[in-house]
This record gives C-alpha cells, structure tokens and sequence, in this order.
C-alpha cells in the first residue's frame, strides 16, 4: 500500500477584513495599492477569544469527517505552526485534548509557511513504518497577533486560518510519489520575529520596541524564491521523470499574488491548474497550503489520478516539495 492523503479540512475565522477594513489599521495602505501590489482583496482575523489550537480543533475535525475516521483512530498529531498559543505545552497536546485523539503521539514542528510539507513528509514516513497508522497533520497560524500595522508592506499581506488533512495508507498507484525538503541558514534574516525566546526573552524594553513582531525583508524574500524554488521543483520532477508539463494541479504557499505568478511561469507551470485561496484569505502562514488543498478538494477539482504539486516556502529560509496522485 502507498501513504496518501485521506480526508482534508480547514477553518477560517469569521471576522473578514477588506482592504478598505485594513485602512483602519494601516492607515497609508490604500485598498487599491493592496489589491494591486498582491492581488489580496480581504483577510481572516482570529477573534479575540479564538488561539492557534481552536483553529486546529476545527480544521482538524473538519478533515476527519471528510476522511470517515474517529479521532480515537488517529495513531499521530502533528501540528505545523510558528504561532502556537504558547512556548509550552506542544499546540498539538491541546488539540489533542480538544478532539478526544487521546492514543496518539502528539508533536509541533515549525518550518514557518513551509511547515506543512514538512510535517506531510513525517506522516509519510509514519505511516511507510507503521503500516495502518493514521496521522492527523494540521497548519495552524494567526499572524495578525504578530503584525506591526506600521509596517505597510508586510502586514496587508497575512490573515489567520488552518488546514488539515489525514495520512494513511491508500492503494497503490496513489498518494505520495516524493517529497523534497531543503533550508537555507544563511538566509535566515529575511523572516523573522526577534524578542521573546531565550536570546532575548520578553521584557517591558523588547515588548515597547516592537521585537515581538513578524518582520519581512520583502524583496529579499521575493528574490530568495525566484531563485531558488524553480529549481528545487525541478529537481523534484526530474528525479521522478516528469516534466512541468505533466503536472495538473499546482497547490502553492498563498505568499502574494505578484509572486505567485513569477513563480508559475519561471517553473513553467502555465497549463496546470494553480489553486489560490489567497484573494479571499491572504497568507495564512503554514496553513496556506492545506487550506487551498482542502478548498480544491471540496470544490471538486481534483479527479482520481491527477498530479498534483505542492510547494512551500518561508522563514528559515526553508522549502517543501511534493508530488502525489490524488484519490484515496
């Protein structure tokens, strides 16, 4: 049996907020220079009594329906995130709590908005070891507590959501075809939130000059992925003798709209179907990917046997690849 995906969900907070919303936040951010600059027309935002593990709870709940399976079943909790509710427990210990998975191993991992791929690639090798496990991955991220809305370029850019999805053992000739995860140290200060770990634990100083909020290099950002994500894509295919070509259906990071299209067209994806969640939703950090698969699968997109790609990129700077047959 191959390992593959058995069910996806996803949640959105229900607070919507336009551009013309966000200009009471972000002042100089013009609702037509957003749209222009990113292609983003509206954003999710947490509301106040709702953290990172609530997101998850429900996204989590909503791919298990999907997937016909009782969180009592599910053998692993991984939970992708780089905005837990807190330090410590793991985010995933609560949801677990949450749902009643009460036998599985929970964990966290945060690779920022490639985290996804990389928690997919655990599951896989979970399941590839553990023939008849289930593990239950879900990206879970609210940016807009970490954003400096005096900082136009970035912060119009993010909202908050998760995404799901159940990994077990599916027939062969579906499922994960390879996965490639990569990172890049050396470019480790194009994202990044500087106060409140054990360098510079939070205090009244690091909290009144801002270094608990999310910081972007914009442009460098934007350089490190026209340059390096095509190439990590095919690398991905030629290693599995495929072409840009073949590939139906491409599931990016939801990052901007501008960049996303340099990318389709650097990677020479222009005849498959590029999934974007991101007018309506923004950047949803780690649950980009999840949330845009999961809106593909219940929009009925995706057909048995379909090439599908996912690609992940963010802070670290790190990427994620990969390549399945859609079906179950």
């Amino acid at each position: 049996m191959a390992v593959g995906i058995l069910g996806t969900g996803s949640y959105l907070p229900e607070r919507v907020v336009t551009n013309v919303d966000l200009r009471t936040l972000v002042p100089d951010a013009d609702p037509e220079w957003v749209s222009r600059k990113t292609l983003i027309e509206a954003r999710r935002f947490a509301a106040p009594h709702e953290a990172t593990s609530d997101l998850a709870t429900n996204a989590a709940k909503a791919a298990l329906e999907r997937a016909g399976i009782a969180a009592a079943d599910i053998d692993y909790l991984i939970v992708s995130t780089s905005t837990g509710d807190s330090p410590q427990p793991p985010t995933s210990n609560l949801v677990q709590q949450s749902i009643g998975a009460d036998k599985a191993a929970c964990f966290d991992v945060n690779a920022v908005c490639a985290g996804f791929v990389f928690a997919l690639n655990i599951a896989n090798g979970l399941v590839a070891a553990n023939p008849g496990a289930l593990v239950l991955v879900i990206a879970s991220d609210i940016y807009s507590r970490i954003l400096d809305f005096g900082d136009r370029r970035t912060s119009v850019l993010f909202g908050d959501g998760a995404g799901a999805a159940v990994v077990g053992s599916v027939a062969d000739g579906h499922g994960i075809i390879d996965i490639d995860l990569s990172s890049k140290g050396e470019a480790n200060d194009l994202i990044y939130v500087k106060g409140g770990g054990s360098r510079m634990p939070p205090t009244a100083e690091t909290v009144a000059a801002g270094d608990h909020y999310f910081r972007m290099n914009g442009r460098g950002v934007r350089d490190f992925v026209a340059g390096a994500v095509p190439p990590a894509l095919d690398e991905l295919l030629r290693r599995n003798e495929l072409k840009a070509d073949d590939v139906e259906h491409f599931v990016p990071h939801q990052a901007n709209g501008i960049m996303l299209q340099e990318l389709v067209e650097a990677a020479g994806f222009q005849n498959a179907h590029t999934h974007l969640t991101l007018p309506w939703y923004g950047n949803v950090g780690s649950a980009s990917i999840p949330v845009t698969l999961d809106d593909a699968a219940r929009n009925g997109s995706l057909r048995d046997g379909q090439l599908v790609l996912l690609a992940g990129f963010g802070g670290g700077m790190s990427m994620g690849s990969c390549l399945l047959r859609w079906g179950r």
